[in-house]
């Protein structure tokens, strides 16, 4: 169901039907769950980013990225210097815009696991969302590394099995073979037409997704591998203020932490019990002097 500022919303025939936009407003009228937004232009812009989120999913699929585990994660020495984890970390003096899309247009040079990518395809998403000069501003410190994100992206996870394309999920597979840990799961973009994207497998239906993780159980294992009822998303509405902000707006913010954790392919769910028991372990040291 929608809301704008406090009444329903039924323009459903603001965009083409069978649209990206209009498969996205058909979903979130049909989801139980209200939203609920203040102005007109701040469900345009959610809408807009979602479609966008599903748009550099489906470029992702069709461009040269490469699979690979932490370790042996590859990256345009150009933009960014490879971490010794297997992140990215902008280089002093690059535009943040300028990086992201380098990685779109050199694919060849890229390879990074699912978690990864799933950040790469947001932050391309809100590049073609937002004045490239306010990215700029907004993402000046760009490390890509797993789940980590910048804090103004606002990534937190959803309770839900009503999936909505630009929504995040993971497929999980609790039994995967330690020889192959990066089977441990696919984190997967919902695209428009009832698919989902995964770096390393493709564009794919739930089904062969969770077939294709089936493949990779431990041997003599019965435990199929599952679909996840969580949505992990960015804060549209947060970066919708941002949108609107003039130009030449500074912001400063605190920043995540990097949580280490060298696991490939790991839901937003898992990296947020890392991240929260660093910061639980921070405040027990903090306690203690």
């Amino acid at each position: 169901m929608l809301q704008i500022a406090g009444a329903q919303f039924q323009q459903s025939d603001l965009w083409p039907s069978g649209s990206i936009e209009s498969v996205i407003i058909k979903r979130m009228q049909e989801d139980p769950i209200i939203y609920s937004y203040q102005s007109m232009d701040e469900l345009l812009f959610e809408v807009k980013l979602r479609k966008n989120i599903v748009i550099s999913a489906r470029t992702m699929n069709q461009s040269n990225f490469q699979f690979a585990t932490l370790e042996k994660s590859r990256c345009n020495p150009q933009y960014w210097i490879l971490t010794n984890i297997g992140g990215f970390q902008l280089r002093y003096g690059v535009k943040p815009s300028e990086a992201i899309r380098d990685i779109y247009k050199n694919s060849s040079l890229y390879a990074f696991e699912c978690a990864t990518a799933m950040m790469i395809i947001y932050y391309h998403a809100v590049l073609n969302s937002i004045d490239e000069h306010l990215f700029d501003q907004l993402f000046q410190n760009l490390y890509l590394y797993s789940w980590h994100s910048d804090s103004d992206l606002g990534i937190h996870n959803v309770n839900t099995s009503h999936f909505i394309p630009g929504d995040v999920v993971y497929f999980n597979n609790p039994d995967f073979n330690p020889e192959t840990s990066w089977w441990r799961g696919e984190n997967a973009v919902v695209l428009d037409d009832g698919t989902y994207f995964g770096h390393g497998v493709g564009i794919r239906s739930a089904n062969q997704m969770i077939q294709a993780l089936n493949k990779t159980k431990r041997p003599g294992s019965n435990q199929s591998a599952y679909l996840e009822n969580l949505a992990t998303r960015p804060s549209f509405q947060h970066l919708a203020q941002y949108a609107m902000l003039p130009r030449d707006y500074i912001t400063h913010k605190l920043q995540h932490i990097v949580v280490l954790h060298n696991e490939t392919s790991i839901s937003y769910n898992r990296y947020l019990y890392y991240l929260n028991k660093v910061y639980h372990q921070m405040n027990n040291v903090n306690l203690s002097r």
